[in-house]
Parts: C-alpha cells; structure tokens; sequence
C-alpha cells in the first residue's frame, strides 16, 4: 500500500530527515585518510542519539551498524570494522537514516576521501547529477517510471550502469515502505506520483557493469567485475508545487 501524507505529517517528518542528514555530514568530517569505518559509525550513532532519535540501520534486519560504510567496488550495505582503515583516494558511501516522532528520514552520499583519481570524481559527480535528474522527475501527476528513466538516461549517457537488483522506496513510519523506486524503467509506467508521497530517490551507479553480489555476511554487496560504485540518496516528498527534499542539514 502506498501511503499518501497530510502536510502536518511532512512536517513532522522533516524533523527525522533533518537530523538524517546532519548525521550524514557528521559521517563526511570523519572521512580522512586512517579514520577507521567503525568509528565513523561511532560518530553517527552518537550523533543521533544525542538528537533523542533512534539510527534506523541498528539492528534493521539483523544489521549491526547505525550506518552502511562501502567502499570503492561495494555498493551499498557495507559494514563497518574497526579494521577498515580508510586510504588517501578512497570513495566512501555513507548510507545513514534516524527514526524520531514516528519517522524515518534516509539518506546517503558518496565522499572522496583525500584526493582521488580523476575516473572517480567523474563516477561521483555522474551519480550525485543522475539523484538530481531523478529529483526533477519526481513531479505531481508523473509516474515512478518517469523518475528511473531520467537517472537511468543520464547514467548511460555517459558511459555508466545502474544497478537493478537494488532499488529506492517509500519511506516515512516505516524505513522501507511501497512504492519501489527503480533507478532505470520507462518513463510514463509504474505508479503515479501524487501529493503526499514521500519517496527515497537512491541511484547506485557502476563504473563497469551493473551486476552485483552479495558477500557471505550477508550484506555487504559488491561489483562482480571489481570496478568502482558510487550512491547518493535523498528523501523527498511529492507536493503540487514539484518535489521537495526533506533529507536537508540544518
């Protein structure tokens, strides 16, 4: 079921993206060479935790992190380790999300760490523009399908893939919620976009190829052929006026 929100929830709402965010800002001052991952997600935890919110990831499905830390070729849901030591020209993805008044917010960025090479900051700066097109398509009246085309066209466009197995989604009283939200389809399909929707916009953009496995713990997910990953995500909400991102630091 698709859940469709008053403007107060929204509002209420905002309050879980902002400190979603915050924390995730707090992730990126931590991504410097010889920083471990674990600690990285120390600092988030204890971040939200200091608002009175609760991380959304701790314990969600079994994951035992505040925040999925992947690097390089993992996609999405890496865990952090006190013997993950970040590197000069690491790509760090931070995926973060805090529950508080009865809302989540989520949210995610790729961070350089230090200075990296020039075939990552254009992987970087393809994915964050390809979340910013899918955004834009996020329009009262539009369809689901009209958002994955937008990522997907950009994406490709320049030479990248997206992943399929993995998607964005509803989020709000609960941190996974209807509709999926591909980063690839056809415009017009899928469902339509209405007022009060709140959605999380997530693209997971590949250097190589899109196919991707999941390691023996279960979660972290990688690139079959090794190459780079990157993602950025954002929670927003579907308004007649276009779509506003709720997930903003402040």
């Amino acid at each position: 079921m698709i859940n469709v929100r008053t403007a107060r929830e929204i509002s209420i709402m905002k309050d879980a993206c902002r400190i979603s965010a915050n924390a995730l800002c707090v992730a990126g001052e931590y991504v410097k060479p010889g920083v471990s991952t674990f600690e990285i997600d120390r600092k988030v935890r204890e971040y939200i935790e200091k608002q009175g919110a609760k991380p959304s990831f701790l314990g969600y499905g079994g994951f035992p992190a505040s925040a999925c830390i992947s690097l390089n070729n993992v996609v999405i849901h890496g865990i952090p380790s006190k013997e993950q030591i970040l590197k000069e020209g690491d790509i760090v993805s931070v995926d973060v999300g805090a529950f508080y008044n009865g809302f989540h917010g989520d949210n995610a960025y790729t961070f350089a760490c230090g200075k990296v090479s020039e075939k990552a900051q254009d992987l970087m700066d393809a994915t964050r523009i390809s979340l910013e097109k899918g955004i834009e398509a996020a329009l009262a009246n539009n369809r689901i399908g009209d958002i994955g085309n937008a990522v997907q066209t950009y994406a490709e466009a320049r030479g990248y893939s997206v992943v399929r197995d993995f998607v964005g989604h509803g989020v709000g009283a609960k941190l996974h919620e209807d509709p999926s939200v591909p980063n690839f389809g056809r415009a017009g399909r899928g469902a339509r976009l209405l007022p009060g929707m709140t959605i999380a916009i997530e693209p997971m953009i590949c250097e190589g190829s899109y196919e991707v496995e999941v390691l023996e713990d279960e979660w972290t997910t990688v690139t079959v052929d090794g190459k780079l990953a990157a993602h950025y995500e954002n929670s927003i909400a579907i308004t007649p006026d276009g779509p506003v991102i709720l997930t903003v630091p402040g």
